[in-house]
């Protein structure tokens, strides 16, 4: 094969695992077995934490109800009173709905959501662990989304609403988000100092005029995760700057912070997410690894290090097909897939679509670069 073709073959080939990483999500359930969705075309349980480096995970995937994962900003938030999981940014031609993962029935369902002013493109959210509520940063405004305790969908559409403006300066802020005691954590705002955060009072619907300080903690975007309690809410959260420096742990209760090793992936474009003794980093690459966390050690924690969780496969790009799912239906899994899945091209219009068109048009020059 010509050089120029291989060339051209392998940049093709570097974009697809980028492109298929931000279509996938990692979750757990409530007993912490580690779900991960749209990796491959397929949905695999990898057990609790003591399993995560040994053996094969579980494929549970089912196409009766689910979302092909052909979004290219997916997220996924487990709602602990209902053990289930919701996604967004799961289906490119439906961007405004909700998919249900009922953990227990192992089944999918899709909610009908109205956006109103709500724009998903620019947004950071969380889901409060007492009002099973959304609450999100978009556009300057913090909005809200009830899920009441739903498990699987129901016919009444729901609806995002405007709760209230931000007090500052939005017009390059980038959201990064965090939940803490029932509060949002709002980090690298423009104008608070290094070390401080915003923070919304979700009961009250209370934006706090004063900062809130941390510690040492930089001033910028990057990822969060709140760590899960067996019982309660949560009230600590991972940060990770987009530097990829180091896992801060943040304490909303002592308002303190501990650095912890930087993940082995330093990737401003990895997801997380957090169990009770562990964070989970799905990087851009696909790959998983997980940092195992004390939350009530700190000298543990100085003393741990990130591992790859080896019974997952890499989240590589599905194979296109025409298959695809009812948007309401149920279906069982277990060890073996039920059928062939829905998963299509890794690409939607969430978060970062304006980046994914500037990276094809990149890559498409390259390509041509490549070829002529």
């Amino acid at each position: 094969m010509p050089a120029k073709f291989v060339l051209a073959s392998l940049l093709l080939a570097s974009l697809s695992s980028v492109v298929s990483a931000a279509s996938s999500c990692i979750a757990s359930d409530i007993h912490w077995n580690l779900l991960a969705f749209g990796f491959n075309g397929k949905d695999y349980d990898a057990g609790t934490q003591d399993s995560w480096t040994q053996g094969n995970a579980t494929d549970i995937t089912t196409t009766q109800g689910r979302p092909p994962f052909d979004g290219s900003n997916v997220t996924c938030y487990l709602s602990q009173f209902t053990n289930a999981i919701y996604f967004m940014g799961a289906d490119a031609s439906k961007p405004n709905d909700i998919h249900i993962y009922d953990a227990t029935a192992k089944s999918w369902s899709t909610q009908a959501v109205q956006q109103n002013s709500f724009d998903p493109t620019s947004s950071g959210a969380i889901l409060d662990h007492d009002t099973n509520v959304f609450y999100a940063y978009s556009g300057g405004d913090i909005y809200s989304l009830d899920m009441e305790l739903l498990k699987a969908a129901n016919s009444t559409p729901k609806a995002w609403n405007d709760v209230q403006k931000v007090d500052w300066d939005t017009s390059s802020y980038q959201p990064t988000v965090a939940l803490g005691q029932n509060h949002i954590f709002f980090l690298g705002v423009p104008g608070v100092n290094p070390g401080s955060t915003r923070i919304f009072v979700i009961h009250f619907s209370y934006l706090q005029p004063e900062p809130q300080a941390f510690g040492d903690i930089p001033n910028m975007h990057g990822k969060t995760a709140s760590i899960f309690k067996d019982e309660g809410v949560q009230t600590q959260f991972i940060y990770v700057p987009d530097d990829g420096s180091a896992t801060y742990l943040l304490d909303v209760t002592s308002n303190t912070t501990q650095t912890l090793k930087a993940p082995m992936n330093k990737d401003a474009q990895a997801t997380y997410f957090a169990t009770t003794t562990a964070v989970i980093q799905l990087s851009s690459s696909g790959s998983v690894s997980y940092l195992p966390i004390d939350a009530t050690n700190e000298g543990a924690n100085s003393n741990s290090d990130w591992a790859t969780v080896s019974n997952l496969p890499v989240a590589t790009p599905a194979k296109p097909s025409s298959a695809s799912g009812s948007a309401s239906g149920t279906g069982s899994a277990g060890a073996q897939s039920t059928g062939s899945t829905s998963d299509g091209t890794m690409d939607n219009g969430a978060a970062v679509l304006n980046v994914g068109r500037w990276v094809w048009s990149a890559v498409a020059l390259m390509v041509g670069a490549a070829l002529f």
